[in-house]
């Protein structure tokens, strides 16, 4: 067991959908001399002032997505599961909390402890992992949750990640999806995170005055870097958030969705909403999102259900079209052996052969 440390330590977590600012918030915080582990993601079009993601971090999730079979956006409420299960792997465990404790202790303060942040879209599939290494590392994991609209994060999704060339079916299948994965990772997120050390920011706040949301993280997550940020940092967030970052504002209007969808998206964003507030995050808020979360679960298995003659046909087809088995093309091949051939090897060894390929008798 590792040694208890005297020192303070924080780890922030940025959780929330890609596209409803959490590089702001990480960008931010950083900005404010918190620490995001490096090396970062390089900015790109998509997010010119950076997506303060460490690389190693996104490295690390894409690799334990596709080991369970999950996408960053999936809408299916049995991918949380399929997800989860890696949590409990102590060679990923061990592996975190080597890194994680590699972080804090080479980004020491000078007067002490270790603030970091820790931001990544793909973060909320593993939030358990992260919360256990933080814990191992004797730090105190906060979550900060970023919201924005549905339509606006879809909207944003489809400009900036869909690319070139949708027709108006694949762009209608495109945003369907993602409200539908929106739903999913946000009502999963807050499940995830209840009870807690949490808060919730809507992006719109942050763009239009960063310091009462910051200055209140930094007062919640007893967070040394923010409290005593000095007038130089100030003055490089307000340089740092620009509203005019938000440049999809889109609405239902503009979002193709079915209707059943379409409201119960908006039923969760008005409950999430709540969680803004300063005294949202109480109980009659997390009973409707529990029962959100149980009419999306009920929704989405009534979509598979009707769309499971689809789901077969694929499955045929992929069949198909898949090369045939290894051992299928040997036994043809020995088929082929004349006998007059196959009688000149020794029995052991026809034996050894057969058993190879599966035609032991």
């Amino acid at each position: 067991m590792p040694e208890p440390h005297q020192e303070k330590r924080r780890v922030v977590f940025v959780a929330g959908s890609g596209r409803s600012g959490t590089s702001t918030m990480a960008g931010a915080l950083r900005t404010l001399g918190m620490h995001v582990p490096q090396p970062e993601v390089q900015a790109d079009d998509t997010n010119p002032k950076g997506f303060g993601e460490p690389q190693w971090v996104v490295d690390f999730h894409t690799e334990l997505l596709q080991r369970c079979h999950v996408q960053v956006s999936d809408a299916r409420p049995q991918a949380w599961f399929e997800a989860g299960k890696l949590a409990g792997l102590e060679p990923l465990r061990e592996r975190l909390f080597e890194w994680l404790e590699g972080q804090l202790a080479d980004n020491r303060r000078p007067e002490g402890g270790s603030e970091l942040v820790v931001k990544d879209p793909r973060l909320a599939w593993f939030m358990g992992l992260w919360r256990s290494a933080a814990l191992r590392c004797d730090a105190q994991p906060a979550f900060v949750t970023m919201l924005r609209p549905p339509a606006e994060v879809v909207g944003s999704k489809q400009k900036y990640y869909a690319g070139g060339g949708q027709g108006a079916r694949g762009r209608a299948q495109g945003e369907v999806q993602r409200t539908a994965a929106w739903v999913n990772m946000m009502l999963h997120t807050e499940r995830a995170t209840r009870g807690e050390l949490r808060t919730f920011v809507r992006y719109a706040d942050l763009l239009d005055d960063w310091t009462i949301p910051l200055f209140d993280i930094g007062r919640r997550f007893d967070l040394t870097t923010v409290q005593e940020a000095n007038a130089n940092d100030v003055r490089a967030v307000h340089a740092f958030v620009d509203p005019s970052l938000r440049r999809v504002q889109a609405t239902w209007d503009d979002v193709r969705v079915p209707a059943r969808l379409q409201d119960l998206a908006q039923q969760t964003w008005d409950q999430l909403d709540l969680l803004a507030e300063p005294d949202g995050d109480v109980p009659a808020v997390h009973g409707r999102l529990d029962a959100l979360r149980a009419e999306y679960a009920e929704m989405y298995a009534e979509a598979e259900a009707i769309a499971s003659s689809t789901t077969l046909a694929a499955h045929r087809e992929g069949l198909q079209t898949m090369p045939a088995p290894v051992n299928a093309v040997v036994k043809r091949g020995a088929d082929r052996v004349p006998h007059a051939v196959r009688s000149i090897v020794p029995p052991k060894a026809r034996a050894a052969v057969r058993k190879a390929i599966g035609r032991e008798r």
